[in-house]
């Protein structure tokens, strides 16, 4: 999928981080280190392509959200997020 963010961008829980491949949402927690370990497969990490983030104007994110999703607007930057931040909640 395509991201919203950029590396070092101050995240929160039920922030649209970006956007799946698939319909359905998925929750991840983006501040998770990716594990170390002494096994590695010699051709694991080679292929990763770094995509810049897709920076939105309001515009386009008023056009992106569901009715499950909010814009904030701030004087830096426009975020999206859903209604209810908690993912406990959002599931009911």
């Amino acid at each position: 999928g395509t991201m919203f963010v950029e590396p070092g961008d101050q995240v929160y829980e039920g922030m649209v981080i970006g956007e799946n491949a698939r319909p359905a949402d998925i929750d991840v927690n983006i501040t998770k280190e990716k594990k170390l370990t002494n096994m590695r497969a010699s051709t694991s990490d080679r292929t990763i392509r770094l995509i810049p983030p897709r920076s939105l104007s309001l515009e386009q994110a008023l056009e992106f959200i569901r009715n499950d999703e909010l814009v904030e607007v701030t004087p830096k930057a426009f975020r999206l997020r859903k209604r209810f931040l908690p993912a406990a909640q959002r599931r009911h």
